[in-house]
Parts: structure tokens; C-alpha cells; sequence
């Protein structure tokens, strides 16, 4: 069976700088969500929430946290609210990548219900179920992180009430970061999204974040600390600009002719990939050979003859499948002597965009939204998609255009009047 098709690159080239157009203002939205006040941690400036999102109720917990984002939620009513989203619209530049961050923290803030269950979605694309059970038995947050192009002036994102349980869905912060140019850029974030599942900084004791990351990516550790003694490397030129403290230390893979890595460390669902490896070494090839090392995934070739310098090197897959438990192998290429090594790992999975409102239906819609006193409070973010939660009041059509078909606002006591952009809306069927 001949191996899967994918895009690896060897990255020794110039960085990409973000584009000297584009102003200062809104390089990182950092959002304490149900806060009343700003704060800084860890020198980054957080803000409260009220200008990002009109619903919900924010709460204080009760009880303590070390992270002060986590003493506040905001909480949405789940009653007569099944099936509707709520939505943070945040200012962003057209085209650019963002890193998006959504953290939770329970701390019990539905009293003995039990942990809220819940959909989250960007833009209309339904990124993830929310399920904090696991971390929350551990007494840990979770967090989600995606990477998503920004197709307009704003990006939404949004919290959806479902049915998984009876407890009212609740966010702790939000983060949108934009990314520089060359972070991912193999991807096509036209067509997809790429959705975290392990980032870890191999043989070192501590998490690596902001300011080591300059994008305060979360690395944590995995396996046992290994510090090589005097490692000389000066790192320069990989894409996605992995901090230079992951290279400080490695995992080295021992003397035997292949060494397995069980990475990530869970199960994964059958989907498409994107997997990128980091390594840098200062080994002297006058004392035993350069380091050369062949690398492989769940018994498939994944690079050959990799040769590991100090200015690093970085093999990643666009689209590469997995299903399950995943083994990356890592062995001495042929004619090389030297123990392989391994310093960083970085695996999301792919996730297709879902489609998006005709945008002269979102206009009308946006028109008749601020022509009313009292708006329904889910109208923010796409109002079709994903379909299973459209804006109340209104049902659009499936297909590769999608529209508004029908407009019922009776019985909501809406108040305001009806703006003649509402015309624009040329699929209405019923009104």
C-alpha cells in the first residue's frame, strides 16, 4: 500500500513577516470573560467581556483559582434556549490568520448539575463539542485552540446550547491572536481549519508559553527532563516559529536501531492531520557522524535521511490520516551511527470550513437587527450556520448558496421598524 499522500517540507528559509499595512491596534484580543474589570498577567492585558457580547449572565466563583481569567464565567441560560447560540463578534483583519483560545473552568458554578455539554463554533463552522468532565475531575481548566482565517472585518465566536446535558453552558476566557504569515502556511485556511490536539516541548519539565512563545502557544511537557550538557544550537528560519527554549532540550530515542514514541499521547478520531516535528541538535560530526535520522508514523514512511543541524529543521504533514493510538518511530538513517533525538511536536486536526450567509442576506439581516428596540439575543454571528442554529425566527436553504428562505418574527414582542434593505432578501419564500 504506497503511503499517503502529503506536503513535507524541510523549512531553512526566511520567516515571513506580517504585512507592514496592516495597523498595530488588535494584534491580540484577550477577553476575561464575565469580568467587570481589565488586568494583566504575566505582562498580556486582559479585558472584560461586555463589548464583545450581549447575552448571558456573568458569575463569580466561589471558590480559589490560580489563574485570576478563571474567577469569573459567563453563563447562558440553557431554558428556552436549546438550540441557540451566543455569539462573541470580534474586530479582526480581513485575511489574516488567528489563533482562537476558549477556556472553561467549571468550579461548580451550576450548583449539583452536572457538567454542561456543549457546541462551539466559529464563524458558522461547527469546530467542537465542549467537555470539561475529564480536566474537571483533575481539578484542571480546559482549553480549546484552532487556527482560522479571518474572511471578514469580524469574526464570531459563538457557545451553543445542545441537549448533551441539562446545565447551562458557560465560557471562562477567549483569546483571538493573529498569527504571522508564515505560521502553517502550507494549509489552505480557505477550505479548512486546523483544530489543536497536542503540542508538547519533548524532555523538558515545564509548560513553554508567552513570552518564549511570542503567540503564547501552550508546550507542555512530555517525557522525562533531559538537558544536554553546554547544547549549542541557534535555531532560525522554521516557519511556524517554534520558541527556541523547546530546544534546550530533547528526547533522545536510545541506542537500539528503532525507538517508538507513543504521540500524541490519546487515541484520535479517524480524520486528516496536520503533524509538524521539530528538531535541532549541535552534534559534532567529527566525533561519530552527523546525526541522521529516518522518521516514520504507525509503520509508514514519514521522512528519510533527515539531517538535524543546529539551525534545526522541522518535517510536517498537511493531510496525513490517523485513527487511534499513533506510534512516531524514529530510527538512525543508513550509513548514520548516532542515536536519534527529538525536541518538539505540534498535531491539530484538519477540519473543513462549513459554508457561510450569502453576504446580501447578512447585510439585510444586520440592517433589520439594528432597526429593532429589542433584537432576539442569539442574533450575532452567521445567522444560518450551522443550520441546527440559525437565528431565531428565521430557516434558510441548504446547498452551496445559502439563504434565507423564510422570516417569521410574530410572537417575539419585537419592537422597531422594518428597514427597506429587508428587499435585499430576494429567497424569501414567507414572511
Amino acid at each position: 500500500m504506497p503511503p499517503p499522500s502529503l506536503t513535507i517540507l524541510i523549512s531553512l528559509f526566511s520567516l515571513l513577516s506580517l504585512s507592514s499595512s496592516q495597523p498595530p491596534p488588535l494584534l491580540r484580543t484577550l477577553i476575561d470573560c464575565g469580568a467587570t474589570v481589565p488586568s494583566t498577567i504575566n505582562g498580556l492585558q486582559w479585558i472584560p467581556d461586555t463589548g464583545y457580547i450581549t447575552s448571558g449572565t456573568s458569575k463569580n466563583l466561589t471558590i480559589p483559582v490560580l489563574d485570576r481569567t478563571l474567577s469569573t464565567v459567563r453563563s447562558f441560560p440553557l431554558q428556552n434556549n436549546l438550540h441557540r447560540k451566543f455569539c462573541y463578534v470580534v474586530s479582526v483583519f480581513r485575511g489574516a490568520k488567528y489563533m482562537i483560545r476558549s477556556t472553561y473552568f467549571y468550579g461548580g458554578i451550576n450548583g449539583n448539575d452536572p457538567l454542561p455539554v456543549f457546541d462551539q463554533i466559529v464563524d458558522g463552522t461547527l469546530w467542537s463539542v465542549v467537555n470539561t468532565t475529564g480536566d474537571h475531575s483533575d481539578g484542571m481548566a480546559s482549553y480549546y485552540e484552532g487556527v482560522f482565517l479571518a474572511r471578514g472585518k469580524t469574526m464570531s465566536f459563538c457557545i451553543a446550547a445542545n441537549s448533551y446535558t441539562e446545565s447551562d453552558p458557560f465560557i471562562s476566557a477567549l483569546e483571538f491572536v493573529l498569527l504571522g504569515n508564515s505560521l502553517y502556511n502550507s494549509t489552505d485556511f480557505k477550505q479548512v481549519g486546523l483544530s489543536l490536539v497536542a503540542r508538547h516541548s519533548f524532555g523538558h519539565k515545564e509548560v513553554i508559553r508567552y513570552p518564549d512563545d511570542q503567540f503564547d502557544r501552550v508546550w507542555e511537557p512530555f517525557g522525562e527532563p533531559v538537558i544536554p550538557p553546554s547544547k549549542n544550537v541557534s535555531v532560525s528560519g522554521i516557519w511556524n516559529l517554534p520558541p527556541s527554549k523547546i530546544f534546550e532540550t530533547e528526547f533522545p530515542m536510545g541506542r537500539s536501531s528503532l525507538r517508538e514514541l507513543r504521540w500524541p499521547p490519546v487515541p484520535l478520531p479517524n480524520s486528516m492531520y496536520y503533524i509538524a516535528l521539530y528538531f535541532a541538535d549541535d552534534h559534532n560530526s567529527s566525533t561519530g557522524g552527523s546525526r541522521m535520522i529516518d522518521v516514520s508514523i504507525n509503520g509508514v514512511p514519514y521522512y528519510k535521511n533527515l539531517s538535524v543541524t543546529p539551525a534545526g529543521a522541522v518535517v510536517f504533514a498537511t493531510k496525513w490520516p490517523l485513527n487511534g493510538p499513533t506510534t512516531v518511530a524514529l530510527s538512525p538513517a543508513t550509513g548514520s551511527s548516532v542515536d536519534p533525538l527529538i525536541n518538539g511536536g505540534e498535531v491539530f486536526e484538519v477540519i473543513a470550513l462549513g459554508e457561510r450567509t450569502l453576504t446580501r442576506d447578512v447585510i439585510a439581516l444586520e440592517a433589520l437587527k439594528s432597526s429593532l428596540q429589542n433584537a432576539p439575543l442569539d442574533w450575532n454571528g452567521d445567522p444560518c450556520m450551522p443550520l441546527q442554529y440559525s437565528w431565531t425566527g428565521i430557516t434558510c436553504s441548504e446547498g452551496p448558496r445559502i439563504r434565507v428562505v423564510t422570516l417569521n418574527l410574530t410572537g417575539m414582542g419585537l419592537s422597531g421598524s422594518l428597514p427597506p434593505s429587508i428587499a435585499r432578501l430576494t429567497a424569501l419564500a414567507d414572511m
